[in-house]
């Protein structure tokens, strides 16, 4: 199929200094508090939306026919990994829970908005990728350039990093299992690069069904300088989009996070909301799971990295944990038809317990 970008003229002018942003349709949302990063920018004239193609990141070139391998479901038709009865998650508890002593991000939406303690959390005080992190590959890149590769995630000095190189030798890595509703927040910080190669976080669907399973990119820099962060929600059979920007220097340590309701979803950096979405009929249908990408479209001048200090997810009363998941320490993949090996699925009674084991423990 062909990227249809669907974008949308609607700019809030805020009297702070981020403005918070909702799609066509969606009532105003109130100006966030003032915060040292510049204001919201819209699919406008003048800031036009990025063209994109459907593997989970914005394209430098005009769009040419899709190279994803969505391999779910027709729109309407139900996959595996939905809302199991009796799946509903626990609420995190209501006192808010201060950042880590020795966090590079001290500055977070979790502190200024009360979420509590997080229910899963990650600090990669070890040496290892943890065995709920799922690095990628090997397998070609996104839009088949390059090679995503294991060796290109690494753990040292209490971070988790993805290198990549002017050769296309990059990485992902996702973290299982994953849940319908909820809230994400990472300490990330991204070096500058050259030519093309984009630094994300983002929601997948674990049933693997893009684009009717659709993707949330709650931060995607794309820009060499690593100046300016763009959220791209893509929804329904043709890979219709939402876009939103906010001027920000990733360079630093920087604490994005990403609130997902029946009713909104809402997208914040260093606790100051940036972009929000209230037309539900946007929203996944189905739970997702959180990725960190470093994607390489080719041209890339040269190595770059980036770093992730922290990871926190939290529960909501509505959330529902995915059916479908990843044993622990197993490879993933962001092309379920050629390695259907990777895909997420059932874990068997076994495989179910050492998950159960490694989340107890993780949470200790």
């Amino acid at each position: 199929m062909r990227t249809r970008t669907r974008t949308t003229v609607a700019v809030l002018a805020a009297t702070l200094a981020l403005s918070a942003v909702t799609t066509a349709g969606a009532s105003a949302a109130s100006a966030a508090p003032a915060a040292p990063a510049s204001a919201v920018t819209r699919t406008v004239a003048d800031d036009p939306a990025p063209p994109r193609d459907d593997s989970g990141a914005a394209a430098p070139t005009p769009p040419g026919p899709a190279g994803g391998d969505p391999t779910g479901p027709a729109a309407g038709t139900a996959a595996p990994g939905g809302d199991p009865a009796g799946g509903t998650a626990k609420a995190a508890p209501a006192d808010p829970a201060a950042p880590p002593a020795s966090s590079h991000c001290t500055e977070t939406a979790a502190q200024e908005l009360g979420w509590g303690a997080p229910t899963r959390e990650s600090d990669f005080d070890g040496t290892t990728v943890p065995p709920d992190w799922h690095p990628y590959g090997p397998e070609p890149g996104h839009n088949k350039k390059g090679t995503r590769t294991p060796e290109a995630v690494t753990v040292a000095d209490g971070a988790m990093t993805i290198s990549a190189d002017a050769d296309g030798n990059t990485g992902a890595v996702s973290w299982h299992p994953g849940q319908k509703y909820g809230r994400w927040e990472a300490c990330v910080k991204s070096d500058e690069g050259r030519g093309g190669i984009n630094a994300l976080l983002l929601l997948w669907p674990v049933a693997e069904d893009f684009p009717v399973g659709g993707e949330v990119d709650w931060m995607e820099i794309m820009d060499d300088s690593r100046q300016k962060t763009s959220f791209f929600l893509h929804y329904g059979r043709d890979n219709d989009q939402d876009y939103g920007s906010v001027k920000h220097d990733s360079t630093q340590w920087s604490a994005y996070a990403l609130e997902w309701t029946p009713e909104k979803i809402t997208a914040y950096v260093n606790g100051k909301e940036w972009y929000s979405n209230t037309d539900t009929d946007q929203f996944p249908p189905r739970p997702m799971n959180m990725t960190m990408q470093l994607d390489y479209f080719g041209n890339a001048g040269g190595p770059t990295a980036m770093h992730m200090d922290w990871a926190r997810q939290w529960a909501l009363p509505q959330s529902t944990v995915a059916t479908l998941s990843l044993p622990p320490g197993s490879a993933a993949t962001g092309q379920p038809r050629d390695f259907p090996d990777r895909k997420p699925r059932e874990l068997s009674g076994p495989e179910q317990q050492a998950q159960t084991a490694m989340l107890a423990r993780e949470h200790r």
